[in-house]
């Protein structure tokens, strides 16, 4: 599921969007302030920025050089009322995917929204995980380990993303938390994160899968098997 962020200070256009965003199956935050939207930025991995120009606390152009500053590849679409064309030209220069004036046709922007994240370079790789024997597809949840299906909850895949992403690596219990911390800032309990690994395990060790390795102490390590 690819994840948006709307960085929109009207609070009526933000949950508009944000509305239509969800119903097209995107999950969608949304950040009022310069300030909020360069936390969660810090906070998760989003495909894509929908970004005004006028915020509250600052300039969504000074928020696009640090968001490119911090994934250069991030796409990002402007959505402000400023139309003139040195402000379209400035966007542009900062490496914004598109520049959109308001008033806009909402079925135009998601349009472009499904456009640009259909054709981002590299995402079908990110978003499959591959060994020969266990295959996840988080786009689409699902997964399949020795040709037997296997049913995750959507906390879950989030869980089972961090670990195939640092495969081979200690990922301690307070880095899963942080990496945990969902969208609507709730942070994910010490004892909940445990239940849900056990849960992975269990389901995984059920088809003969051992991925996952305790370290006791610190926190967990994904052990991954060596495609054949």
């Amino acid at each position: 599921m690819k994840h948006i962020l709307i960085v929109e200070d009207d609070i009526t256009l933000g949950n508009a969007l944000r509305y239509n965003l969800l119903r097209e199956g995107y999950a969608v935050t949304l950040s009022a302030s310069a300030a909020e939207a360069h936390r969660r930025f810090k906070k998760s991995v989003f495909d894509l920025v929908i970004l005004d120009v006028g915020l509250p606390d600052g300039s969504g152009f000074s928020l696009c050089r640090i968001f490119k500053e911090l994934r250069r590849e991030i796409p990002v679409i402007f959505l402000t009322a400023r139309d003139l064309e040195k402000d379209m030209l400035e966007g542009f220069e900062l490496g914004a995917a598109d520049y959109i004036t308001k008033p806009f046709p909402i079925r135009v922007l998601l349009k472009k929204i499904d456009l640009l994240l259909s054709s981002a370079p590299g995402d079908n790789n990110d978003d499959i995980y591959d060994d020969g024997r266990l295959i996840i597809n988080f786009s689409h949840m699902t997964a399949v380990l020795n040709g037997v299906p296997l049913t995750f909850t959507a906390s879950e895949y989030r869980i089972l993303k961090l670990f195939s992403a640092n495969a081979n690596t200690a990922l301690t219990r307070r880095l899963l938390l942080e990496k945990l911390y969902d969208a609507d800032e709730n942070f994910v309990e010490e004892h909940t994160l445990t239940s849900a690994v056990s849960r992975i395990r269990k389901k995984l060790q059920s088809c003969g899968g051992d991925y996952i390795k305790t370290i006791y102490g610190l926190g967990y390590m994904w052990l991954k098997e060596e495609k054949k």
